[in-house]
């Protein structure tokens, strides 16, 4: 029998439930609290330690103390997706909506989970250092756009001399952090063995380099368990349709409901695999020759790309032309 503890998490604090003595607590949300909570949780269950499972949403950040210091204890969790959970105390008929509640439910949660997703969560020091660095990077990139865009306005009416002067050189230094990030994370890949291995296999598809390889093998890593289909939905290339009665016919487009930044890594890679990767060209080609637009056709070389990139990552092999 599983000894659940249902823990909401947020920026300041933890509301936790214990469900062996319906023990409700609020603790800081701090590597301090935890380890006491963790201790308190040694005396209630004392035997049954092992049996325990925490229970929560993963909440990025603020998630991650907990989900490390579970990987560090050798505690299993369930970190339960957030709209799983919504659903689940929408169907339960929960009206009340409060921290309190919410860890008493997530206690309750763990019906809604399957025996594979019970597990000690995995705390791998580099992939956590290249998650934050492409953060990082995205930010830089976000940054350096709207830096950009702005110079771009200021020029167009021949605006004021010293902000253009300012915003150049703030692009200029933008566009330098960038390049130092990516060299940060290169560093990382070329000093792990495993790493490199996966970022050579990514990068021996022609079309793919260096930023487009970087990109690819934070994704494959921040998300080792997704599919192929899981892994196109997360970067947003997933076809959808819209339809309701004859009111409403939509066409097939792309959900761009993923990261923009993995779509936009890959754009360049899309011209030159067209151009000089021959099963590509060819993809291009038929999908051209059936009358597709080029944007759509170009989306369907990058959907491609990705799949087999994640083909190579997960079978450990490069690219080999056919």
């Amino acid at each position: 029998m599983l000894n659940c503890i249902g823990i909401d998490v947020s920026k300041s604090t933890l509301n936790v439930h214990i469900s062996k003595n319906s023990q409700d607590l609020q603790i800081t949300n701090s590597l301090a609290a935890v380890k006491k909570l963790y201790t308190k949780l040694k005396k209630v269950y004392k035997k049954e330690l092992e049996t325990l499972v925490f229970v929560f949403e993963p909440t990025g950040s603020y998630s991650e103390l907990l989900r490390k210091f579970c990987a560090d204890k050798n505690i299993n969790c369930f970190i339960i997706n957030p709209k799983q959970f919504s659903n689940y105390a929408k169907a339960l008929g929960i009206e009340v909506k409060n921290d309190e509640v919410d860890a008493k439910v997530l206690a309750q949660s763990i019906v809604l989970a399957k025996p594979s997703q019970i597990k000690v969560p995995v705390y791998d020091k580099d992939v956590e250092q290249i998650k934050e660095l492409m953060s990082f990077y995205k930010f830089t990139c976000k940054q350096t756009s709207q830096l950009r865009g702005h110079l771009e306005a200021l020029e167009s009416k021949a605006g004021d001399s010293f902000s253009i002067k300012e915003l150049k050189k703030s692009i200029k230094a933008s566009k330098e952090r960038e390049n130092r990030i990516i060299e940060q994370v290169h560093q990382i890949i070329e000093n792990n063995p495993t790493y490199k291995k996966a970022y050579e296999n990514i990068t021996s598809i022609i079309g793919i380099g260096q930023i487009g390889g970087i990109a690819l093998l934070h994704l494959f890593l921040k998300y080792p368990e997704a599919n192929q289909r899981q892994i196109t939905s997360l970067t947003g290339l997933n076809p959808v349709y819209r339809q309701s009665g004859s009111s409403l016919q939509s066409l097939y487009k792309i959900s761009k409901s993923g990261s923009i930044f993995y779509r936009g890594a890959l754009f360049m890679g899309v011209m030159t695999a067209i151009r000089y990767n021959e099963n590509f060209k060819a993809f291009y080609a038929r999908l051209k020759a059936k009358g597709k637009h080029t944007t759509q056709a170009q989306i369907a070389v990058m959907r491609k790309m990705i799949i087999v990139a994640h083909s190579l990552y997960k079978n450990d092999t490069k690219y080999v032309k056919k």
